[in-house]
């Protein structure tokens, strides 16, 4: 059996960055600009259960709730970002805000509040439940419509009249986004704005595993199941007609998986931890 693994496979930039601030509070705590020693997220930080156990262990708590914050508290703002709303009331806690916003993301809100402030609506391509895309809908001041796929979207009742403008959650399916653009750019003419709000990362990481699914018998997406860029990876390898399964960790496992299978290709979500990544390589290598 041989093994491909993916060189996107792991940390994005925004993770990273999100998780070195969170990890700064714990091991400077005399920076801090408050003597308390309270650390929270406000909603997981990272789309990971077990980055998340292994902050727990280390004190710091998740909360949901501005009305949860302690005045004076030290608070994280997840990598997804939140609701403008929400920030002006975890505020009024008399709470320490550290933003560990991705900064795909806050581009993505500040160019979303400009197109909102010339009075134009918004139609997102995105997951509505998703904390990132409530966080994008705040800033759409002057109305906004969210559907998940070209489906949802010809369920939309888009009356002309209003100017339109088009945007992704930062994690979606590029190849479907643009499809989108093409039907909205027929159905409203020049009109329809168009912003480029995918990352990179994560177009870098849906074309490899596009690639590597056509070279291998079987794929391995490893990330957190509430992650949706991992999700999305499956769902890219699978529309390649490869088959694929969508793990945790390497404790979800088994050789009857492989069996029979000649080459294996091995990617992970963008918040997948390097060793759980390493892990399920050595596991799937001893088979």
């Amino acid at each position: 059996m041989k093994l491909l693994r993916a060189q996107t496979a792991g940390f994005c930039m925004g993770v990273d960055l999100a998780l070195k601030k969170l990890a700064s509070l714990i091991d400077h705590p005399a920076d801090r600009a408050t003597a308390s020693p309270i650390i929270l997220t406000f909603g997981p930080i990272i789309h990971n259960p077990q980055v998340l156990e292994e902050y727990a262990a280390k004190g710091v708590r998740v909360v949901d709730d501005p009305a949860a914050i302690v005045p004076g508290a030290t608070v994280v703002i997840r990598a997804h970002g939140i609701p403008e709303p929400v920030r002006q009331a975890i505020k009024a806690r008399g709470a320490t805000i550290v933003d560990a916003t991705c900064p795909k993301v806050k581009k993505a809100q500040t160019l979303i509040s400009a197109q909102a402030r010339q009075g134009k609506v918004l139609l997102l391509f995105g997951e509505e439940d998703h904390p990132e895309v409530k966080g994008l809908l705040s800033y759409a001041t002057a109305g906004a419509h969210v559907f998940g796929s070209m489906a949802e979207l010809d369920g939309l009742d888009l009356p002309h009249g209003p100017t339109y403008f088009l945007a992704a959650q930062t994690t979606q399916d590029e190849q479907e986004f643009l499809r989108i653009r093409d039907y909205l750019k027929e159905r409203f003419g020049a009109g329809l704005t168009v912003l480029s709000t995918i990352c990179n990362a994560t177009m870098n990481r849906q074309q490899e595993a596009m690639d590597m699914a056509a070279l291998v018998d079987f794929m391995v997406v490893v990330g957190g199941r509430e992650s949706g860029n991992t999700r999305r990876l499956a769902q890219v390898a699978r529309a390649a007609g490869t088959d694929c399964v969508h793990v945790e960790t390497a404790d979800e496992l088994t050789p009857d998986m492989v069996a029979g299978k000649r080459t294996i290709g091995l990617t992970a979500g963008a918040s997948t931890p390097k060793k759980i990544i390493d892990r399920v390589q050595k596991v799937l290598e001893s088979f």
